[in-house]
């Protein structure tokens, strides 16, 4: 009798474990699947965006520089991720923890040129979307103007089959998980890009629609199954 009690007790107590771990599991967000775009702002440039059968179509406008559906909020510790499928001649990527320039700021720390952005410029880690072999990378858009693996002595990351990940003219799946100073991307299950980096411990997630020169264009970037939780 006293056997089965315990054994009971046991069975009980790892259950409740069991639906502590389940409950303490940050939950999903599905972005975009109501096919709208609340929560987000158009920053930066003049593209266009808007949902599609829970696709989220960014578009080029001619002679736009580049241009951000940024959350209105700034985020921390997050996981995201998301299909996607970019034209040939455009590439693109998404900003994380990055920041909006405000009237009056000074130019951000670290940035190339000593003038100061213009008011509402999105700028920040990137992480690239291209068909060049850099897919994954990520590139601090606005700032230093160089890509983080070099900042951060990680080059090695960026191996052949991380140079080879992204797959034209198809549908490519990316996972990135930002937590603390650590940062990581994945391009179709390859590891692109593994760094830290203290500088940005928060901001915003910004899709781009990357600038063109005018008479170009118009070209087009789609995501997809755009899943994000907070960590």
């Amino acid at each position: 009798m006293k056997l089965l009690f315990t054994s009971a007790l046991l069975i009980a107590s790892s259950l409740i474990l069991h639906a502590e771990d389940k409950k303490a599991e940050p939950s999903w967000q599905q972005w975009f699947s109501d096919g709208l775009l609340k929560g987000f702002q158009v920053v930066s440039g003049t593209a266009n965006y808007k949902v599609e059968d829970g696709v989220l179509v960014g578009t080029t406008t001619d002679g736009s520089p580049n241009t951000f559906l940024a959350t209105e909020k700034p985020v921390k510790d997050f996981e995201l991720v998301f299909d996607v499928l970019v034209d040939d001649a455009l590439n693109s990527g998404v900003q994380v923890r990055s920041h909006l320039a405000k009237e009056g700021d000074p130019a951000p720390e670290g940035s190339k040129n000593a003038k100061p952005l213009p008011a509402g410029r999105l700028y920040g880690p990137q992480c690239e979307i291209a068909i060049n072999g850099t897919a994954g990378d990520f590139y601090d858009e606005a700032r230093r103007g160089t890509w983080w693996s070099i900042l951060t002595q990680t080059e090695s990351v960026r191996t052949d089959a991380a140079k080879a990940a992204f797959k034209k003219d198809e549908w490519n799946t990316y996972r990135i998980v930002v937590r603390g100073d650590h940062y990581q991307s994945w391009v179709n299950e390859v590891p692109t890009a593994d760094f830290k980096q203290p500088g940005d411990p928060e901001g915003h997630i910004g899709f781009q629609v990357h600038g063109i020169k005018k008479g170009s264009g118009p070209f087009t970037v789609k995501w997809r199954n755009v899943k994000f939780r907070e960590l």
